[in-house]
């Protein structure tokens, strides 16, 4: 597949990490020649110098016969004139762009976003997606992290495991029995390595571990390996951005939170975080600063969350938090390597901005028929939502069969509202929704089985 992505910035990076994973030809345009230099010393791109809403440096990126474009530069408006000459002018099939804004996203204008106004085929909101995906981990107080899966009754649940967890040394085959849990484990991550577990693993103290598990299901998972915490009703955050702007919106309809406190340093952007939130106290100063800190009552907060564009402040932020009693911290953070450097120092839960932002184009640049994909286990991996089709390879062979590399699963499959954890020996059957772990070094392979 032919791939441009407009912008080789944060989110430009993520992408094009994710995309030389699969059989793809890609070419980056910005105007930056450093953000240019660092992407193509670290991936097999053709980098091209320019404004990508330029229709000549289209074309010099190859516009003429390419498959898809992700405008993923920073700015909304930049990232629409793209998609319109993509299409006006090169016909090019699949159109990506990044909206962050409010205004654009409110569905009072969402019949722009077709063939005969701007020709945007899959919006994509990084902002939104950060502050849903926080929102979904303050309500399950004990989680690392938590994403749905299979029209939302089932969740695919990321914990921590502690030292006083009651289920250490269990084998995984025992884990169901003896809790009547019905649950499902996908991978585990240990000293910042991904596997598969067979059913005699058992788990260790600073496991991350990820599950699939019934919605109805989420607290008494979280209870029984002994992760239950106290409610989120009084929150700080740290950051005034489209981001907390979302989360602030969502709050004040929540009658759950006693309380909300925000601290900006910058002036201009404190004020109009006041003007649009009218239940969140915003406070202007520095974040780091015992004042602030004791005007925002930090240490009576249950959750916090670091929302700034700095990764290094926000891990601060979290960490001091942390120190003043803080039982939930949660940082944002632009650099995955961050999920590793920093995992243990505390129990602070990362929210990779990459990770949620590819995961809304995993199925449109896979070459696998896949129904819904999902960047997980710190962009370790994947899960694949496959729906087995009549004309599919895969019908009728057991899953033993399907030559998926040792480090990839089918952890689990639907089946007429059943939900089936297989064996090599199960055989699949058209018509089933399968949930594949497909580890990032074997994606290629993945693709080749499923295509």
């Amino acid at each position: 597949m032919k791939i441009i992505v407009c912008g080789a910035g944060q989110l430009g990076k993520s992408v094009v990490s994710y995309l030389v994973k699969g059989n793809n030809d890609i070419a980056v345009i910005d105007d930056n020649m450093r953000d240019l230099d660092e992407i193509s010393k670290e991936f097999d791109i053709l980098p091209i110098q320019g404004k990508p809403s330029h229709p000549d440096i289209l074309e010099k990126a190859g516009a003429k016969d390419c498959d898809m474009i992700l405008a993923v530069t920073e700015i909304d408006e930049v990232n629409m004139v793209i998609c319109q000459l993509a299409y006006s002018l090169f016909e090019i099939p699949k159109k990506i762009a990044s909206i962050n804004s409010k205004t654009f996203l409110d569905p009072l204008w969402g019949m722009l976003y077709n063939d005969n106004h701007l020709p945007i085929d899959l919006l994509i909101s990084p902002d939104i997606d950060i502050a849903a995906s926080i929102l979904q981990i303050l309500r399950y107080p004990g989680c690392a992290g938590i994403l749905p899966v299979l029209g939302d009754s089932y969740y695919v649940m990321t914990l921590n495991i502690k030292d006083n967890c009651p289920l250490l040394n269990v084998p995984l085959s025992q884990i169901n029995r003896q809790d009547d849990l019905d649950i499902g484990f996908i991978n585990i991550i240990r000293n910042n390595v991904s596997f598969l577990p067979d059913m005699y693993e058992t788990l260790q103290p600073n496991d991350e571990i990820n599950l699939l598990v019934k919605s109805d299901e989420i607290y008494n998972t979280i209870s029984a390996f002994g992760l239950e915490k106290p409610a989120n009703e009084r929150l700080v955050i740290f950051g005034g951005n489209e981001i907390s702007a979302f989360i602030g919106d969502r709050i004040e309809h929540d009658d759950s939170i006693v309380s909300c406190r925000l601290i900006e340093e910058d002036i201009d952007k404190a004020r109009q975080m006041a003007r649009s939130l009218n239940h969140v106290a915003v406070i202007h100063g520095e974040m780091m600063s015992d004042v602030i800190l004791k005007e925002a009552d930090i240490s009576h907060a249950d959750a916090v969350i670091a929302l700034t564009d700095n990764d290094k402040d926000n891990l601060l932020a979290s960490l001091l938090a942390s120190k003043n009693g803080v039982g939930t911290t949660i940082s944002v953070i632009n650099t995955p390597s961050y999920n590793n450097l920093m995992f243990n120092i505390t129990d602070n839960i990362l929210v990779d901005r990459s990770a949620l932002a590819i995961s809304r184009v995993l199925k449109e640049i896979r070459k696998a028929k896949i129904s819904e994909a999902y960047s997980v286990a710190r962009e370790m991996g994947e899960v694949w939502e496959i729906k087995l089709e009549e004309e599919s390879n895969s019908c009728k062979k057991k899953t033993g069969e399907l030559g998926l590399p040792k480090t990839c699963r089918v952890f689990a499959l639907l089946r007429q509202d059943t939900l089936i954890y297989p064996d090599p020996t199960t055989r699949l059957e058209c018509g089933d929704l399968l949930l594949v772990y497909v580890d990032s070094t074997a994606i290629k392979q993945a693709e080749q089985i499923f295509c």
